[in-house]
């Protein structure tokens, strides 16, 4: 197997934790494209945001995805990576998608406890419970319409890994 693999699913979900230890195990590069953009940019996320617009933040999220996909990795793409149609269809013809999907309470406790979570812009400056409810009503259809794969990120991490093998080895 000589694929992408790109992992999406909302923030939280566990995309760059469950990305490099599924690199890892299949001996795979591995790719976050938050990182990437923030290290090609030299700003946070937040700040770039802040400073030029979500428009631009998301567009060059996308220029990102076709930039780092390459055959033999393992790409954790940013929460909202599929909310352009051009992201999802590039995606699907260029590896397999892998939904981490997670409840609304893990995806709560989760950014709760995350030091990094500063540097993550609300998309709508509701409370974090809030936010996560009205991310997850929105976007949840799309990453099922392009998952290949959908992997119950509450789970052990081995266990995750255990059952991505399982549905890739199919």
């Amino acid at each position: 197997m000589d694929s992408t693999i790109y992992l999406i699913g909302p923030r939280g979900a566990g995309k760059t934790t469950v990305g490099k230890a599924l690199s890892l195990t299949l001996n795979y590069r591995f790719i976050d494209t938050d990182d990437w953009i923030t290290k090609k940019y030299q700003q946070t996320i937040a700040s770039m945001v802040q400073e030029k617009g979500w428009d631009f933040f998301r567009q060059t999220e996308s220029e990102a995805l076709v930039q780092v996909s390459h055959p033999n990795q393992v790409i954790s793409t940013g929460g909202g990576m599929i909310l352009a149609e051009q992201n999802r269809t590039y995606m699907k013809s260029s590896g397999v998608i892998i939904y981490l999907q997670a409840s609304l309470e893990t995806l709560v406790e989760r950014l709760s406890r995350d030091p990094n979570e500063a540097q993550r812009p609300s998309l709508t400056g509701k409370t974090l419970v809030s936010e996560m409810n009205d991310v997850l009503a929105k976007r949840e259809p799309l990453y099922l319409q392009c998952a290949d794969i959908i992997v119950d990120a509450g789970l052990p991490i081995n266990d995750i890994i255990e059952a991505i093998l399982a549905k890739l080895m199919k």
